[in-house]
């Protein structure tokens, strides 16, 4: 399956489009799980998807037609973060993983960065899997860190690909177990 990446014009043909696409389809796992057109506008007039920092992009297939949206975020950075969103209705077959590869792609021969990172919510099991499957190595866990319409906050997991792996196709594990006790290089010199 061939996926591209579209640039929207989101002040232009494709302004209407993007509203219909984000107001016709809920998002459980988003902070704002369904909005409404009003949301979508301020989030037009705000830069949301077209400015400085950000960039959106329709997701298509070869086989499939239009599967959603991804917006990266943080482009003046040198870790861009993204935003996945794809509609209903292709959602729990294995697109995700898919999608993700196409998109690390994407970005890592587009943009000169040296890590592209993704977050969740802890119970979004599924995108969890699919960060794994797209070779993303776990490297946050956010306590109350996701905020959630009218419940209590949940963490947000953040995951990143860094570009050496992508390279390779090696994956470069996060050294969780630290002793802190030990002495580092400076307090073993005497400096």
């Amino acid at each position: 399956m061939l996926i591209t990446f579209t640039p929207v014009d989101d002040r232009g043909d494709d302004r209407d489009a993007l509203v219909s696409f984000l107001t016709a389809h809920t998002w459980p796992f988003h902070v704002v799980t369904r909005p409404t057109p009003d949301v979508v506008a301020a989030a037009l007039e705000r830069g949301r998807f077209d400015d400085e920092d950000h960039a959106a992009f329709w997701v298509d297939s070869d086989e499939e037609g239009r599967l959603g949206l991804v917006v990266l975020e943080d482009l003046t950075d040198e870790t861009p973060l993204f935003d996945l969103r794809l509609a209903e209705e292709h959602r729990g077959r294995g697109l995700g993983a898919v999608v993700l590869r196409a998109l690390t792609d994407h970005v890592f021969t587009t943009l000169d960065v040296h890590r592209l990172e993704g977050q969740t919510r802890e119970d979004n099991r599924a995108m969890r899997r699919t960060f794994v499957r797209a070779g993303y190595v776990k490297e946050a866990h956010y306590r109350e860190g996701w905020p959630v319409e009218g419940g209590t906050p949940v963490a947000s997991v953040a995951y990143a690909v860094l570009r050496r792996d992508w390279q390779h196709g090696t994956t470069t594990p996060v050294p969780w177990d630290e002793d802190l006790d030990a002495p580092d290089s400076s307090e073993a010199s005497g400096r």
